[in-house]
């Protein structure tokens, strides 16, 4: 016969383990729908569970999408400081494996202006990567300066400037990426 505790452990096990498929599935979502476009239903099949499980684990789907988000945006900062402060050409080729992966998204996000919560932390938290990633570049600036140098810097890394780039003008990953690459350096070379 089992123990009591054996069968406690498995079942918390399982229940880990649902609970993480259940926010894979929502965190795969949110890659390419809003959070007001995400169904219970969706989720629930997507982890291969009922709705009424997701419900069980997570109270209600504010919950579920705020602990999601949570993890999502968390990954989402990850990919993008993977280049270490002053490494300008990696942090450029990061910038563009995000906006290759997220740009569509969030420029339709921010035309239709469904997440305005998610978009002011999103611009936040661009001007925080970028004062992150140049700030070798600002050492000896006076405050004016660099301000002038860091909203300089957060517009040329704007996802509208990869939109530009990559959608309205056509141009391939490279071309683009190498456009971006040169204004950065002309901007920080005069710094």
């Amino acid at each position: 016969m089992k123990s009591r505790p054996y069968i406690q452990r498995v079942r918390a096990a399982s229940s880990e383990a649902t609970q993480r498929r259940i926010l894979e599935t929502v965190i795969e979502l949110l890659n390419t729908r809003f959070r007001s476009e995400i169904r219970l239903d969706d989720v629930a099949a997507g982890a291969g569970v009922s709705v009424q499980t997701v419900l069980n684990l997570f109270g209600n789907r504010a919950a579920l999408l705020d602990q999601a988000t949570t993890e999502w945006l968390r990954e989402l900062r990850g990919q993008r400081l993977r280049a270490e402060p002053g490494d300008v050409a990696g942090a450029i080729v990061a910038l563009l494996d995000h906006y290759e992966q997220f740009g569509d998204l969030m420029i339709r996000n921010l035309a239709e202006q469904v997440e305005l919560e998610l978009i002011e932390t999103g611009r936040a938290g661009h001007r925080q990567w970028v004062q992150r990633q140049f700030a070798p570049y600002m050492g000896t600036l006076t405050e004016k300066a660099r301000r002038t140098l860091v909203d300089k810097l957060v517009c040329i890394c704007d996802v509208y400037t990869w939109k530009l780039l990559r959608r309205d003008m056509g141009r391939s990953r490279p071309e683009s990426e190498a456009a971006i690459l040169d204004m950065v350096k002309a901007i920080i070379g005069g710094a």
